[in-house]
């Protein structure tokens, strides 16, 4: 029953050769408005089709290719295809007007603004009934509250259009709004929806949005207004003052903060959301079994994908079924997994040896990395068998080369199926999460932090870390320091996102709003290359793990911060501003 709202078929396409501004009417004459409106069932494929975009960020299918942790220091890229997005933002070589894809992240949004401006339109004159036009409505405005949401986190301040609709024959050329206003707008819109929405749907109607969801966005919309980026920002040259107005907040105020715990707080409250949770069949078993599950209690919005094996083509190696081995992770992100008793692998008491480091660690590190050694799932031997990623190795060993890609000594093994190939036979009947609860928990510690009232993320992270399946320790506290400072919080706070939330499209955000990302992303990322030797005291696991350097510097600049807006949108609407440095 489920499979009516999983993304249906394109019945309503908005195309036009008319070279338009980004708000124009881009639709064509092949359906029109009347007969679709004067129908149910198209009306509501009309909305379908907004959904259709939800799961964009840089690419319309989000993880597609390794997303954007290729662009980050977890990941490093699959050359074999240098023209993907991630790649150009690793090098940051790109300018405002060298590089189609970000007119893609500020059209996709606005294409679909228009449309749920339409179809607010609309609405009263469908044969829809009163009380499900009003559910209509409440969805349509949440969806374009998420592309709004998209656009201020990428660009800052955009043209807020409110209910308009705009046809080709306007001269359609709005200024941005400030930042300030533009997450007012948002803000104001996700209360009233939520207002709306249900706790919940069940039958075919399971998928659409929430009154959870309206309350997720808030959430994440607030904890990036509170972040340095946007919160008392100093910006590049040059800039104007309407740019500076429209990137950001120019004066810091705690206050916000206070405004992003109180939001998460409010979810945490409802009761509607948990962490899924399975120590029983194996310690940390429920973060993994999380992302098998269409239907579980942690997923608070999420992109409704048919079943699929999407994943395990994306990130698997190439002895598994001819995976893509696309964004296989760094040493920096291995190395921010903790050991098993929750302790920092620098901690000298956590009995970490750096020449057998995958013993004893985080369960999600056994969930979320397929290193030297690790057993995986082989289709040819219906079982497990490990996979060998040293120098020499058959198929997925460790190599370097300025020409084609190359593993870096690790695979992606997070939200994977275990008992699928790349090449199947089977898909796993899942969505794509795009918020979920572990992520609020930890958007309302940091936030709650950052106000001065630190004891009060511990709770929230001892449920994570538990749920995780690390070791409580005689003082319940998971491996977490008692009475930690301000800053010490927030770094323990920065590095329990970096992993519990591994390759769910947030490091590349998370480092730009607190930003680090000058300093996390400049450089060259480390790999592990192991190199088979003689088992020994020195060499326990008969390999030597030797961290290098990848061959691709990874840069990035201030003014790469935000986004700059497309040179030809601004042609076409000369009112808009470029952003800071742009």
């Amino acid at each position: 029953m489920k499979n009516i709202f999983i993304i249906l078929a394109v019945l309503i396409l908005f195309v036009s050769c008319k070279k338009a501004s980004f708000l124009d009417d881009k639709s064509n004459n092949a359906l029109n408005e009347n007969s679709v409106f004067t129908d149910s069932v198209r009306t509501m494929s009309f909305l379908t089709r907004i959904y259709e975009d939800e799961g964009f960020a840089y690419v319309k299918t989000r993880w597609e290719n390794g997303g954007q942790e290729q662009a980050t220091d977890d990941s490093e890229f699959n050359l074999l295809n240098t023209a993907r997005r991630p790649l150009i933002l690793y090098t940051s070589s790109y300018s405002a007007d060298s590089f189609p894809f970000f007119t893609e992240v500020w059209q996709t949004p606005f294409d679909n603004i228009r449309r749920v401006n339409l179809l607010l339109s609309k609405l009263p004159s469908t044969p829809l009934n009163v009380a499900t036009q009003k559910r209509v409505a409440a969805e349509a405005r949440f969806l374009r509250a998420w592309y709004y949401y998209n656009l201020l986190i990428n660009f800052g301040g955009v043209p807020i259009v409110k209910d308009q609709v705009f046809t080709i024959t306007d001269e359609v050329s709005i200024p941005r709004s400030t930042f300030a206003e533009s997450v007012s707008y948002v803000v104001k819109e996700l209360d009233e929806v939520s207002a709306i929405l249900p706790v919940s749907y069940s039958g075919n109607d399971y998928g659409r949005v929430t009154k959870g969801a309206a309350m997720a966005v808030k959430a994440k919309l607030l904890l990036f207004a509170a972040s340095p980026l946007f919160n008392g920002n100093t910006y590049p040259q040059p800039s104007t003052a309407e740019g500076i107005a429209a990137a950001g907040y120019p004066t810091f105020d705690v206050t916000r903060w206070k405004a992003a715990a109180d939001a998460a707080q409010a979810i945490i409250n409802s009761g509607a959301y948990a962490l899924n949770i399975d120590n029983a069949t194996a310690p940390g078993y429920g973060f993994y079994a999380l992302f098998l599950k269409r239907i579980n209690s942690e997923y608070i919005y999420f992109y409704n994908r048919v079943p699929n094996r999407d994943w395990e083509q994306f990130y698997l190696p190439v002895s598994r079924g001819n995976g893509s081995r696309n964004g296989t992770p760094t040493q920096t992100l291995v190395d921010a997994f903790p050991t098993s008793t929750g302790k920092a692998i620098t901690d000298p008491t956590s009995g970490y040896n750096p020449q057998n480091p995958y013993i004893n660690r985080d369960p999600r590190f056994n969930y979320s990395i397929i290193y030297n050694g690790a057993p995986y799932f082989l289709k040819a031997a219906s079982a497990k068998s490990p996979v060998f990623t040293y120098v020499g190795a058959p198929t997925d060993g460790f190599t370097q080369s300025t020409s084609a890609a190359g593993p870096s000594g690790y695979f992606s093994r997070k939200m994977l199926d275990e008992n699928l190939s790349a090449d199947g036979p089977g898909n796993t009947d899942r969505g794509w999460g795009l918020i979920r609860y572990a992520d609020i928990l930890l958007c309302y510690a940091e936030a709650i932090n950052e106000i001065g009232q630190t004891s009060q993320a511990y709770p929230v992270l001892r449920q994570i870390r538990e749920r995780a399946g690390i070791v409580p320790g005689a003082d319940n506290n998971y491996g977490m320091k008692t009475g930690m400072s301000q800053d010490e919080m927030r770094e323990f706070i920065r590095n329990e996102r970096h992993i519990e939330l591994m390759y769910e499209n947030t490091r590349w955000d998370d480092a730009r709003r607190w930003k680090i990302a000058m300093k996390v992303f400049n450089g060259y990322n480390k790999l592990m290359k192991p190199t088979k030797v003689a088992v020994s005291a020195t060499y326990p696991s008969g390999y030597n793990y030797e961290i290098v350097n990848s061959l691709f510097l990874h840069t990035f600049n201030e003014k790469n911060y935000l986004l700059p807006i497309p040179t030809s949108e601004i042609r076409k609407a000369p009112a808009l501003v470029q952003n800071p440095g742009w």
